[in-house]
């Protein structure tokens, strides 16, 4: 196998995380929030898995992604598919993982170039 360097300095990268957060580029977050490569974290109002709804899947459209990563907390959790439906309907594809494994896999799909977003569910 052949390993290739990237730079990825220019965009949102999980520099690390924990029960109580993450951070990105090397800055901490303690709240639910939405990742894309390019763009700011921005927070995302959702403050227990239990509380998902169709709403808070529907603005992830706006974003355009090719692929949600939704990292559930602390163990995987999957949602019902009617919560994911106006993304699924849109051929987006969304993940279910727990959080640790959500951000490795962002961080891999952000390298390969694709239009991946991180959607945290970070409970307090």
């Amino acid at each position: 196998m052949k390993l290739h360097s990237t730079n990825t300095n220019q965009y949102q990268t999980v520099t690390g995380y924990s029960q109580g957060g993450v951070e990105i580029n090397a800055q901490p977050f303690d709240h639910s929030l939405l990742v894309l490569p390019e763009t700011p974290p921005r927070p995302w109002p959702v403050d227990r898995f239990e509380d998902l709804t169709v709403e808070h899947f529907e603005t992830l459209l706006a974003e355009t992604p090719d692929v949600v990563i939704l990292g559930t907390g602390e163990r995987q959790r999957f949602i019902h598919p009617r919560l994911s439906a106006p993304l699924t309907s849109r051929r987006i594809g969304v993940e279910c993982m727990d959080t640790n494994a959500a951000c490795r896999t962002y961080n891999i799909l952000m390298g390969e170039g694709r239009k991946v977003l991180l959607a945290l569910i970070i409970e307090k």
